[in-house]
């Protein structure tokens, strides 16, 4: 009997605990003794680095100048050293003559041109993105300045990757009457009309392109 005794007040005090914790427990804001319930400090994973297409509709191509189209200048007729002929210089030398001459006949320049701004605007329809391109400069009389039209040759071209989406080359006039003070000017192509971009990966260049250089005579070699 006292064995009986013993075990019953044993297993009526294990009841006894376990109400006690599970009282303590449902106090305590849910949270139990093994951590379940405990709410989560982990950090979120980072976002997902895609472009949104909230963002892509945004998206309006930067224009950008290339080294060297920023200028453009204007020389008096027969201003031009004379070249020698190929057949007697190298192909190294021939280079140098052609760039030479041109630096030493900075006294012959009617007009020196400069861009000095550019922006763009942009419109999606139907598939297509439409852009707006203006560029702004001035165009300063030179040494040989005469009243008169000067005719710039501006290119706009949009470039994906290699492929040339958009290239036209404009002959944009700009009169100039006055010998002492720049003359400002803004040329804008308001038809460049591409794909619609699926990626932020579109090139826009604006800048003077007087075409590629005057051929050389063919150099003769000498029959000896």
């Amino acid at each position: 009997m006292a064995f009986h005794t013993f075990n019953g007040r044993f297993v009526a005090g294990l009841a006894l605990t376990g109400f006690v914790l599970t009282a303590a427990g449902c106090q305590s804001g849910g949270s139990s003794m093994l951590g379940f319930g405990k709410k989560d400090t982990t950090p979120p994973p980072p976002p997902d680095p895609k472009v949104l297409a909230s963002q892509l509709l945004a998206y309006c191509p930067k224009v950008t100048l290339r080294d060297g189209t920023a200028f453009f200048n204007t020389y008096a007729k027969g201003s031009q050293k004379p070249k020698k002929k190929a057949a007697t210089l190298d192909a190294e030398a021939a280079a140098l003559d052609a760039s030479s001459g041109q630096q030493d006949d900075s006294a012959k320049i009617v007009y020196q041109a400069s861009i000095t701004d550019v922006t763009r605007d942009c419109i999606r329809a139907n598939g297509s993105l439409t852009m707006k391109i203006a560029v702004a400069g001035k165009v300063v009389p030179g040494p040989m300045f005469s009243p008169g039209t000067i005719t710039m040759p501006i290119r706009i071209a949009v470039m994906h990757g290699k492929e040339v989406l958009y290239s036209q080359l404009h002959q944009h006039q700009v009169q100039v009457t006055n010998p002492s003070s720049a003359t400002q000017f803004v040329f804008t192509d308001s038809n460049v009309v591409v794909p619609e971009p699926t990626a932020r990966d579109y090139q826009v260049f604006a800048g003077y392109d007087e075409g590629p250089p005057k051929k050389t005579d063919k150099k003769v070699a000498a029959a000896e």
